[in-house]
């Protein structure tokens, strides 16, 4: 990736926020690099008239991949370090943005803002549905979180599995309180957790357990809620229990007006992904697209 030449660096360096620092500053800040190894680079980017990312790796200080991080949080394009957050290494989203998977989520972004997102201002919630177990919901529900979150739009993953619920573990946050506690009145919108670093990325958890997930998902209370968090976000992603053992995907794909399917190479079944759309579009949730997953 080409870096971005910055006239008139200064040989003072101080903290600013990142959207307005040098990339010297961002890495200075971040322990990559020491206020003695800007200085160096920045000498061999005046005398002889590179950009910084290339004295800095001429002088063996700096890899690419520092370049891209700092890169990023200059232009707002928030990601993680490795190491650096709790955040699970398979939301490959917040850690590794330029990779061929993360590429290929931003091409999926892409066709739910045209088909979906941007079709009127009742179209702000998606759940992410599957026929069967073990096909990837919930890391594609994670991974389209983050990338939502880092084109700006304020984004909310909510996980609505209320049987074998994931998003906590992906994301390394309590699951004491989530969706069941707002569900039942016992919790309010502040349930939802932001994520750190991802600035414009929330959580909302599964929260406990319940006995009757089904009936709880059902109830004339998940539209009133639903409605109160459209208020606030730009994007709301719905984890969902897979679709041939339990109706609550298809609630929730109801609920939310549309769904998204994924599908994953040499795992799933072709009729029960029919049965499973059919059975969203019968009872009036829109199938927006599918994804095939060939993690």
């Amino acid at each position: 990736m080409n870096t971005i030449h910055h006239a008139a660096e200064q040989t003072q360096l101080k903290a600013v926020s990142p959207r307005d620092s040098s990339i010297g500053q961002i890495l200075i800040a971040e322990g990559r690099i020491t206020t003695a190894d800007a200085l160096r680079i920045l000498k061999v980017q005046h005398d002889e008239g590179m950009r910084f990312g290339e004295a800095a790796r001429k002088l063996g200080l700096l890899t690419d991949a520092d370049i891209e991080f700092a890169l990023a949080r200059q232009f707002d394009y928030p990601y993680l370090a490795k190491g650096s957050s709790k955040v699970s290494a398979e939301v490959v989203a917040a850690y590794n943005p330029f990779s061929p998977q993360v590429e290929a989520l931003r091409a999926i972004r892409s066709q739910l803002m045209l088909r979906w997102f941007q079709n009127g201002a009742s179209h702000k919630a998606l759940a992410v549905i599957s026929a069967s177990e073990k096909e990837g919901r919930s890391w594609v529900a994670a991974n389209l979180a983050v990338v939502f979150s880092q084109l700006g739009a304020r984004t909310l993953l909510v996980d609505a599995d209320l049987r074998q619920p994931r998003q906590h573990q992906l994301f390394g946050v309590d699951n004491r309180i989530g969706l069941s506690a707002l569900l039942t009145d016992r919790a309010g919108l502040d349930a939802a957790l932001r994520i750190p670093d991802l600035r414009d990325l929330s959580l909302l958890p599964a929260g406990t357990l319940p006995p009757n997930p089904q009936e709880i998902l059902a109830r004339p209370g998940f539209a009133r809620t639903l409605e109160r968090i459209e208020a606030l976000y730009d994007v709301i992603l719905f984890d969902t229990p897979c679709g041939s053992r339990y109706a609550d995907g298809q609630t929730v794909a109801v609920r939310a007006g549309g769904a998204l399917m994924v599908t994953r190479r040499h795992v799933t079944r072709v009729g029960l992904v029919r049965a499973y759309g059919d059975m969203v579009r019968q009872a009036g949730g829109a199938l927006v697209g599918s994804v095939l997953n060939e993690r």
